[in-house]
């Protein structure tokens, strides 16, 4: 089986119960809509192409567009400043609510003319962000939008909510919707979810489709009973490698595939087919909506409503090494940025070439004072930094493990793939030394060595990193064509990773935690329910699936029983 780049969860009960077409959803809100119709979106969302779908129902109807009633530039930026911060990447999570980001004057007179409309009879559409602010809602039309596809706007022109930049940094845009945008935009529509009359996906320009809001909430409720893939994305980079592109059907055009991003529900779309219309949603809607039965009661109750983990792809084969970097520990990932835990993480080697290496802790007897004084001469345009004078470099070989606790400074090297295993809060890396290379888009990439210096371990050398860190296997069971290991994190991090080696059937018990699962040997594998109660699922090699906690027990055999095959498979240690 070849990797699936599609993966969908098909929902029966939905069949015949979707509908795709601008013509058709036009009638349906005819047919169903009362006076007063509000077309929530996400940012993102194409409004002039979903307002031109629906002008057959609206025509000669009052029209409110919610981008005139926002805060003018300059009252919004005020707002929002300390939370922007100067960075070029990193601001402050914001607690702002929908209602912030309007005039509330504005707002007060749009209201008044929705009510004479409907003194009057007179149809009424309210779109955008934040459309449910002004009116009792007759009919709640939600427009939704995958990050991955909002970043990908961005990048053509895209303006963030909040501003008029089309033109500005990528990275600053994404600063300004990461840390503020969408995390007003989840809290809004969690709000509203479950009065949502029809969700409209319009991730394919002018190719819109649309389900009512009891099947789309069903079929959301269904996807954590089964064994699922989100939709991966793949991105380049002035590192990446090869690999990917020709293993998994990649398109030709970008120079290089660098990411892999095979399970970040934060970002990542789930498919999902309602008979044979497939709809393209936030993944992050099951998490948001379902968080209970997916992650488990003690890892909801320690996160929220957040994703934990994350699975995504290196490539460096025929690429660079990857910037020498650190994440920040918790307690500074809490106080400089507000998020509640950082980016502990693991290199699992998926593919490597015979010169393979990972960097990997201080060499023993490197102080701080001496690896910043010559970081920072090389910066300053001095004599490029002698990594390997001041940082380990380590072989690298197909299915090694080396655990990155926050604090511990490390990269890839050229010639690998690697499974990165991580915590979920993804942009939160301090790049320290970029090897002199300019990004894609011909700008220095930012490099944070204040933040750095702030957080790196000095004590994290060469004996450390061996004993600690590298490749620690510990043999739990070992019959019957079934070896199970502990392959980490290390104890420092929140979750612990187990590989199994198998021919034969082996049990999992979910234990009270999702479990996110890679298949790094082997070709495809089937995934089932003792009792029967989700349908067989199959995975091939190198997919990533997640087993929502409130499964149980489940069973994965290889499809191929004369092959040795391996997982590797994370869960939250509770």
């Amino acid at each position: 089986m070849s990797y699936d780049k599609q993966p969908s969860i098909r929902f029966a009960e939905g069949a015949g119960k979707a509908i795709r077409s601008w013509a058709d959803i036009a009638g349906h809100v005819r047919d169903s809509a009362k006076e007063i119709v509000c077309v929530e979106s996400y940012p993102g969302v194409n409004l002039a192409e979903v307002e031109a779908g629906l002008a057959g129902v609206f025509d000669a109807s009052l029209i409110i567009r919610t981008a005139d009633l926002m805060l003018d530039q300059s009252s919004l930026d005020d707002l929002l400043r300390s939370f922007l911060t100067d960075d070029r990447v990193f601001g402050y999570m914001a607690p702002f609510q929908m209602a912030d980001l309007f005039d509330a004057d504005a707002v007060h007179a749009a209201r008044n003319r929705i009510e004479d409309a409907r003194k009057t009879g007179t149809p009424v559409l309210v779109i955008g962000t934040g459309a449910a602010l002004l009116a009792d809602v007759s009919y709640l039309v939600y427009a939704d939008m995958p990050r991955w596809e909002i970043q990908k706007r961005m990048r053509a022109g895209l303006p963030n909510l909040t501003a008029n930049n089309p033109n500005e940094d990528f990275l600053v845009k994404y600063k300004r919707a990461y840390f503020i945008e969408w995390r007003i935009a989840d809290r809004w529509k969690m709000k509203h979810f479950d009065r949502i009359d029809v969700f409209l996906d319009t991730t394919l320009p002018d190719n819109p489709r649309a389900v009512d809001g009891v099947t789309m909430r069903k079929a959301l409720a269904h996807s954590v009973t089964r064994p699922f893939r989100v939709v991966p994305f793949f991105d380049p980079g002035v590192w990446g490698g090869q690999w990917m592109k020709k293993h998994f059907d990649l398109p030709d055009g970008p120079p290089n595939y660098a990411w892999g991003f095979d399970c970040v529900p934060e970002e990542n779309s789930l498919l999902i087919d309602f008979g044979d219309i497939r709809m393209e949603v936030p993944s992050i809607n099951v998490v948001l909506r379902h968080p209970e039965p997916l992650l488990g009661p003690k890892v909801y109750s320690r996160f929220g409503p957040e994703f934990p983990i994350r699975f995504d792809f290196l490539d460096t084969v025929e690429g660079g090494n990857l910037s020498l970097q650190v994440h920040p520990l918790t307690g500074y990932a809490r106080d400089k940025f507000g998020i509640a835990y950082t980016q502990d993480e693991s290199y699992y080697i998926l593919e490597a070439d015979d010169s393979a290496c990972v960097y990997l802790g201080f060499q023993d007897g490197i102080t701080k004072s001496d690896f910043f004084t010559a970081l920072e001469t090389a910066q300053s345009g001095g004599a490029p930094l002698d990594v390997d004078k001041f940082v380990n470099r380590w072989p690298a070989n197909k299915h090694d493990h080396f655990s990155i606790p926050a604090g511990t400074i490390h990269c890839s090297g050229s010639g690998t793939v690697v499974l990165e295993i991580s915590a979920t809060p993804y942009i939160f890396t301090f790049k320290l030394w970029d090897w002199g290379r300019l990004g894609l888009d011909g700008r220095p990439r930012p490099v944070h060595v204040d933040h750095g210096r702030a957080v790196l371990r000095e004590e994290r050398n060469t004996a450390w990193a061996k004993r600690e860190l590298i490749d620690r296997v510990d043999v739990l069971s070992d019959q019957d064509g079934i070896r199970e290991e502990r392959t980490g994190l290390h104890e420092l991090e929140f979750i612990e990773t187990r590989r199994h080696w198998f021919t034969e059937t082996v049990i999992h018990h979910t234990e009270g935690s999702v479990h996110v699962l890679n298949l790094v040997e082997g070709d495809d594998i089937i995934v089932e329910s003792p009792d029967g109660h989700f349908e067989p699922f199959t995975a091939g090699y190198a997919e990533t699936f997640i087993v929502p906690a409130a499964i149980g027990t489940y069973t994965v055999r290889p499809v191929n029983p004369d092959r040795r095959h391996a997982t590797v498979r994370a869960s939250v240690r509770i």
